[in-house]
């Protein structure tokens, strides 16, 4: 019987091991930062103290806003104009938006809305491509609604 013969483990193996872990380890954390950063939208609030001296005020507002029973659902059009399908809102309704990229750039907009029937508003201003953060305000009847919707 013929002995089995051992391969030497030389510099080239151990060169193939680093190489090979640390592409794991390098793969890994690029898609960890990949998830990361599809699911951030940006900043809410510059300095958190401050904010947290407003939560109660803030948790009042919306349950307001929720009491009301409006609902919005944004939807970019080709043309780049916003339209808002809403729910329950008055056709005397003053509608407005600030839009901010939650990624990159610091970038800010504003919208002001006009009905166009059937429950349907259209923004008087088009938004730049991309993903936005929509801050909605409505004010009807002395009431005030607001909500915070994404669009893409």
């Amino acid at each position: 019987m013929m002995a089995a013969r051992r391969k030497e483990f030389t510099g080239k193996h151990m060169l193939a091991v680093f190489i090979a872990g640390f592409g794991i380890v390098i793969a890994v954390n690029l898609f960890m930062a990949y998830r990361a950063v599809g699911g951030f939208h940006g900043v809410v609030v510059e300095n958190s103290y401050v904010a947290s001296q407003n939560f109660n005020q803030w948790l009042d507002q919306a349950e307001a806003s929720r009491a009301l029973g409006w609902e919005v659902r944004p939807e970019r059009r080709a043309d780049g104009r916003v339209l808002l399908v809403t729910g329950a809102v008055p056709e005397s309704a003053e509608i407005t938006a600030e839009l901010r990229r939650p990624l990159g750039a610091k970038d800010f907009a504003s919208l002001t809305f006009a009905p166009i029937g059937q429950a349907r508003w259209l923004s008087n201003e088009a938004v730049a491509e991309g993903r936005w953060t929509m801050r909605i305000a409505i004010t009807a009847a002395g009431q005030d609604w607001t909500g915070e919707s994404e669009i893409k």
